[in-house]
């Protein structure tokens, strides 16, 4: 259970923010799958049958998405050297203060960021995230001391739907990896490629449609 709560809340910076029993880090907001008034990604009608479909369904559906996920010659941990080399100019927020200053304001947009905050007990902040108009397929997220603790790389049809997302640490460990169906929709995989749930709005069920999760901020 630690371990999906680590990847639920920080992997969902772009879709919506997990909550599972007493887990009070919490999102002001979150943006990608919502979109803004001059920026709303495009999605089909899509109708949620996970109630209905046979357990033989379910699971090619799953096997589907992960496939699309997770390549034969997907890199699940890069070289810790390799992975920060590539994300150099982004290892720390020089302009941490700020950035930060901000966050805690209710801020969500720098004008040349997008900026989500993350809180502990709806007060504290421990993490913030940007995410660049200039390179908007890449998320960091940094400490209160502006260490980059986590990247995000979108992929397919982003910001479009369908899209994926992975999730690594600053040293380059995949922690966790997401397909987005649409605003509503998510299929979530560990970073082996096991199904950890499928979310429909505020609510995750496993393969068998059972419901395992709720979360805040849909």
């Amino acid at each position: 259970m630690k371990k999906i709560l680590l990847f639920l809340i920080c992997i969902l910076f772009f879709g919506n923010i997990a909550k599972a029993e007493d887990m009070s880090i919490q999102a002001q907001n979150s943006f990608s799958a919502n979109g803004t008034e001059d920026s709303i990604p495009l999605q089909a009608e899509i109708t949620f049958d996970w109630f209905d479909i046979s357990m033989v369904k379910r699971e090619e559906i799953v096997e589907n998405y992960k496939n699309i996920i997770f390549s034969d010659d997907e890199v699940y941990k890069y070289k810790r050297k390799e992975f920060r080399n590539h994300f150099n100019d982004f290892l720390r927020d020089k302009d941490y203060k700020e950035h930060y200053r901000l966050a805690s304001n209710g801020v969500l947009d720098t004008g040349y960021a997008k900026l989500c905050a993350f809180f502990y007990k709806k007060d504290i902040l421990v993490i913030y995230a940007l995410q660049y108009k200039d390179r908007m397929k890449n998320a960091f997220y940094y400490d209160a001391f502006g260490r980059l603790r986590f990247v995000d790389v979108m992929a397919g049809n982003y910001p479009d739907f369908p899209y994926w997302s992975k999730q690594y640490t600053s040293n380059g460990k995949m922690i966790s990896a997401i397909y987005f169906v649409s605003k509503d929709i998510q299929y979530m995989y560990a970073p082996d490629g096991e199904f950890q749930g499928v979310w429909y709005k505020d609510k995750m069920f496993n393969i068998d449609a059972k419901q395992v999760l709720t979360r805040t901020n849909w």
